[in-house]
């Protein structure tokens, strides 16, 4: 089912407004690889930036792009290390001894000073980039685990800002705990099988955790085909918009540019998006 109507054209820009007062939102994007989930995830913090917003965007993808999606110098983008990579910071806030296996450390770790000591901020975005536990074994949790799922937990239920969570395939980083917290769960999805199998693989795991808002932006779009493909394929998974197929994204990655500053029409179809997800907040 979608929101939009076959024959609508890309909106225009809402002009800057005072959001001082507005609730806070969070939204966590997925997808499957490659499907374009990082270059939404930047535009849409960079146009709730434009429009007054607070944002934080949280890198939660261990292929960790979106630095570069949002615009950040390359000065900037190799001062990042992904908290997981702390290891002295872990270590202090779990009470767990680097290197040693089958130990006690916390499960609850103190964390909500980690935001403001590690983000980094670049035209109005907060970026908080957590990194990924490369580590053996399954159904274990390590203290880098327990320190990225109580930072998250953290981020969910206390944060005042509007959060922008990229995440990997997936929903490891959330829990029965804070999935209700998420206000749209938002999978990016290509006109393609394989991307919308892995919107059911998603949809499944986020039902076995209680998630029921759950919605679909269609990406790389090139025709009229391709848009009534995904409206029949998301089935009952809402569709926030369409994304079309943009030449220029690609040379804006080439040359080390924000597509929001580039990619006019692309930036004007997330402003579109944006203001459908305002509206289901109102709702």
């Amino acid at each position: 089912m979608s929101i939009l109507k076959q024959n609508e054209k890309p909106w225009e820009f809402n002009k800057p407004q005072d959001i001082k007062d507005v609730l806070p939102m969070k939204i966590a994007i997925t997808g499957k690889g490659g499907v374009g989930k990082t270059t939404f995830a930047g535009v849409l913090s960079k146009v709730l930036a434009k429009d007054g917003y607070k944002v934080l965007a949280v890198d939660a993808d261990p292929d960790a792009n979106l630095s570069m999606a949002l615009g950040l110098p390359g000065e900037k983008i190799s001062s990042i290390t992904p908290l997981s990579e702390i290891k002295d910071l872990i270590a202090q806030r779990t009470e767990a001894r680097p290197g040693v296996t089958g130990q006690m450390f916390k499960l609850n770790p103190k964390v909500d000073d980690i935001p403001e000591k590690y983000c980094v901020e670049h035209d109005g975005v907060k970026l908080l980039v957590m990194g990924t536990v490369k580590a053996g074994g399954s159904g274990c949790i390590c203290p880098e685990h327990a320190f990225l799922r109580a930072l998250t937990q953290h981020l969910l239920l206390d944060s005042q800002e509007a959060l922008i969570m990229d995440m990997e395939a997936g929903i490891e980083h959330l829990g029965r705990a804070t999935a209700g917290c998420v206000d749209a769960f938002i999978v990016v999805v290509e006109p393609g099988q394989r991307s919308i199998q892995t919107l059911k693989t998603i949809k499944k795991l986020a039902g076995d955790l209680g998630i029921t808002k759950i919605f679909a932006v269609g990406n790389k779009i090139r025709n009229q085909e391709e848009r009534e493909f995904l409206i029949k394929a998301c089935e009952d998974v809402e569709l926030l918009g369409f994304l079309s197929y943009d030449p220029e994204l690609i040379e804006a990655d080439r040359q080390g540019q924000t597509p929001f500053k580039r990619c006019i029409l692309y930036t004007q179809q997330v402003e579109a998006i944006k203001d459908n997800i305002l509206k289901l907040l109102d709702n």
